[in-house]
C-alpha cells in the first residue's frame, strides 16, 4: 500500500475533525440509548451511565486489539478511495457502523439480561465469536510462509492446534457470525455507495466484539466501556488518516498478536463458565 503525500488541508484537517466530531456524536447517542432503556426499566436493574477512566482504558484497549482486520479493511478502502471527499465518508461509515453494532447488542443484552436461558445463549455465542478471533489473531504471528516467528517451545504450534479443532467443529455456526473483510472492486465509486461498504463491516465487526464481551459486563460500567470502544475507533481511524501502512504495521505486531489471541481464549473460558452458572442458578 502506497503512502500518497496529500496536502494537510484539506486532505488532512476535515477528515481528522470529522473524526473528533463523530466521536462526540457517538458518544451523545450511546447515552440516549442508555435513558431510553432506563425509562422502560420495570423489574430489571437501571444503566447507570457512570464514565470511569478505568472502563473506558478497558474498552479502548480491547478495541485496538480487535482491530487488526478492520484496520487493513479501512486501509484497503482509504488506498482504493482516495481523496478527503472519500475518506470523510469511509470516516462517517465506519465510525456510525461501529456504533450502531455496538448498541444493537446493548439493545439485546438489556432485553435478555434478566432471562437466564437467552443470556446464557448469547454469552456462549459470543464465547464462540472468541474463539474464531483468536484464531484469526494467530495469522500475524507467522511470516509469509506461514511459520511462527517466535515458538515458546512448541506453545505456539500446541495451541492453534487444538485451537483449530475446537473452531472448526463449531464452523456451522462461526462461519455466519464472522464476518470476512472484502473490498468489493466492482460497483460505482459514489459517496453514497462508500458509505454503505464502509458502514456495513464495522456494523457486523461491532456486533461481534461487543457481544463478545457481554461476560465484562458485570465487572465494568457499560457507558464507559462503550465510550472506550468509541474512543479506540477514533484513535485507529486518526492515526490511519495519518499513515494507513505504518499503522497496519503496528498492529499487526506479533507479540500484540498472541498475547491478544492467549486474551480472547481466556475471556472465551470465562464466558462459557458464567454461562454454566446462569443455567445452574
Amino acid at each position: 500500500m502506497s503512502e500518497n503525500k496529500n496536502p494537510v488541508f484539506p486532505d488532512q484537517v476535515v477528515p481528522l475533525f470529522l473524526t473528533a466530531f463523530v466521536f462526540g456524536v457517538v458518544a451523545i447517542l450511546l447515552l440516549s440509548e442508555i435513558h431510553i432503556l432506563n425509562f422502560f426499566v420495570f423489574a430489571r436493574e437501571k444503566i447507570v451511565p457512570n464514565l470511569r477512566l478505568g472502563d473506558v482504558l478497558i474498552g479502548t484497549t480491547i478495541y485496538l486489539k480487535t482491530s487488526i482486520d478492520f484496520a487493513i479493511y479501512i486501509g484497503r478502502l482509504m488506498n482504493k478511495f482516495p481523496g478527503w471527499k472519500n475518506r470523510v465518508m469511509i470516516e462517517i461509515g465506519t465510525a456510525l457502523g461501529n456504533a450502531a453494532g455496538t448498541m444493537a447488542i446493548l439493545v439485546i443484552w438489556d432485553l435478555f439480561r434478566e432471562v437466564r436461558i437467552l443470556m446464557a445463549l448469547m454469552i456462549l455465542v459470543a464465547a464462540l465469536v472468541l474463539f474464531r478471533l483468536a484464531e484469526e489473531g494467530l495469522d500475524h504471528v507467522k511470516d509469509q510462509e506461514g511459520k511462527y516467528t517466535f515458538h515458546l517451545f512448541g506453545f505456539a504450534e500446541q495451541f492453534e492446534y487444538w485451537l483449530s479443532k475446537w473452531n472448526r467443529a463449531f464452523a456451522p455456526v462461526l462461519n455466519r457470525l464472522v464476518p470476512k473483510l472484502n473490498v468489493n472492486d466492482e460497483g460505482k465509486n459514489t459517496l453514497k455507495s462508500l458509505f454503505w461498504l464502509s458502514f456495513t463491516i464495522p456494523f457486523l465487526l461491532g456486533l461481534d466484539d461487543f457481544a463478545g464481551y457481554i461476560s465484562l459486563f458485570n465487572v465494568v460500567n457499560i457507558f464507559g466501556f462503550g465510550i472506550g470502544i468509541f474512543l479506540g475507533h477514533t484513535i485507529l481511524n486518526i492515526f490511519l488518516f495519518l499513515s494507513p501502512k505504518t499503522t497496519i504495521q503496528a498492529v499487526k505486531n506479533p507479540a500484540i498478536s498472541f498475547a491478544g489471541s492467549l486474551a480472547f481464549v481466556g475471556l472465551g473460558i470465562w464466558g462459557i463458565v458464567e454461562a454454566v452458572k446462569l443455567l445452574g442458578g
